[in-house]
């Protein structure tokens, strides 16, 4: 391989203030040109035998790290050439083509623009959740970098385990951690789709994301049933909460946002069929009577709007978003109302209805495929995290049939 790189300071061009710029000499077919490294320094600050920039130099505070750059610039250039010669395209490369090349390679790619790229397509698409997500770790980043530039070649197995401790520092917990970190293992693997990112820089292969079990989310029958049965009239405070809760039990434990965008157009034939927000997947639930009891008051009572629910008032993806939002919370507010007014000492929330149904069903001795298909999981592992956590009764009466045969 006749193509070779010096670190070189390059006299011919000298700046107003006296200085030189130091380049990168590539050599490439008995012909040379120069790549720019951005610095700039004075004759005397230059060390010609040995390629390195003195520690005269006042410019940075760091003499020795701005050494490092230069070299870890040449090696990322190396490395670009010896995968070119390794592919065979090296041959046929003028040294003009190459400089192309290594210029474009070098490049480091910016962590918070390529997130600032992603957020701004995701919104256009109407993909809020995932959207803010994204905006949530460069959030938090940029203040844990306190707004210094993160290139994704700096997101290495020691960057991650030194955020993880910051984050877990500050009393935050390990799943709040796992949702950063999702978040960039996903940003991480666009890029690398993208070609903006080689794949010798993943640093999910050493580093593991973790999580701890959270407090178990499910129901027991016995207060689900005490939902059903309580009798509230239209006007009390825990109206819509109820009916809510229980119309995401009865349609396979639906989330919230789906529940917001379900349509009228959507039930028809005495059957609910929509697509999941998050995966697209196709439902085709039949509507009981109970359900139907419960859809048919909303849909009466807003003759004129296209969704079922009256969450949804806005018409841009980033609006309704945010009137999901507020009536979310608004909704968990009036959940753990529900929760006092029916004397169940659980914490209520959104999410409850989900794990619910997924563990009665597991109870009922439903097979876990079809659990799993029911709730829209795209595998088996997701719909076992839900189902972690058994009731302590039904371990208890598992145990006694173990022991007395």
């Amino acid at each position: 391989m006749n193509t070779n790189i010096v670190i070189s300071l390059d006299t011919r061009r000298v700046k107003k203030d006296g200085t030189f710029p130091l380049v990168m000499r590539l050599g490439h077919k008995r012909r040379t040109t120069s790549i720019p490294l951005g610095i700039k320094i004075l004759a005397k600050d230059w060390d010609e035998t040995n390629r390195t920039i003195k520690k005269t130099y006042s410019g940075v505070t760091s003499v020795s790290h701005l050494n490092n750059l230069v070299q870890k610039k040449k090696s990322l250039a190396m490395d670009i050439i010896f995968k070119l010669n390794e592919s065979g395209e090296l041959g046929a490369l003028s040294v003009i083509a190459l400089r192309e090349k290594i210029e474009q390679g070098s490049k480091n790619q910016s962590f918070f623009k390529f997130a600032a790229q992603e957020i701004e397509e995701l919104i256009k698409a109407g993909r809020i959740g995932t959207a803010r997500s994204f905006k949530g770790v460069a959030d938090v980043l940029g203040k844990y970098l306190d707004g210094k530039e993160l290139y994704f070649q700096d997101i290495t197995y020691s960057f991650l385990c030194k955020f993880e401790a910051f984050h877990l520092g500050k009393g935050n917990s390990y799943n709040g951690l796992s949702v950063y970190i999702r978040a960039i293992r996903s940003l991480f693997n666009k890029a690398i789709k993208a070609g903006l990112v080689e794949k010798e820089y993943y640093p999910f292969e050493s580093y593991k994301i973790k999580s701890v079990p959270t407090q178990k989310r499910a129901l027991d029958w016995d207060y689900i049933k005490k939902i059903i049965e309580k009798e509230i009239e239209p006007g009390h405070p825990c109206f819509h909460a109820r009916n809510y809760f229980l119309a995401s039990y009865m349609m396979y434990g639906m989330n919230f946002t789906d529940m917001a965008y379900l349509k009228k157009a959507d039930i028809k034939s005495g059957r609910i069929k929509y697509r999941r927000r998050k995966t697209s997947k196709l439902y085709d639930i039949k509507l009981t009577e109970n359900l139907e009891k419960i859809l048919s008051y909303y849909i009466n009572q807003n003759p004129e709007n296209e969704y079922v629910f009256p969450i949804i008032n806005r018409a841009t993806p980033l609006l309704q978003s945010r009137d999901i939002q507020w009536a979310r919370k608004r909704y968990n507010k009036k959940l753990k109302e529900l929760a006092t007014l029916c004397e169940i000492p659980e914490n209520l929330t959104s999410y409850v209805s989900r794990h619910s149904f997924a563990t009665q069903a597991m109870l009922k001795e439903i097979p876990l495929n079809a659990i799993s298909a029911m709730l829209g999981h795209s595998s088996l592992k997701t719909t076992e995290i839900y189902l972690k956590s058994l009731p302590t009764n039904i371990l208890d009466d598992y145990n006694e049939k173990v022991l007395n045969g």
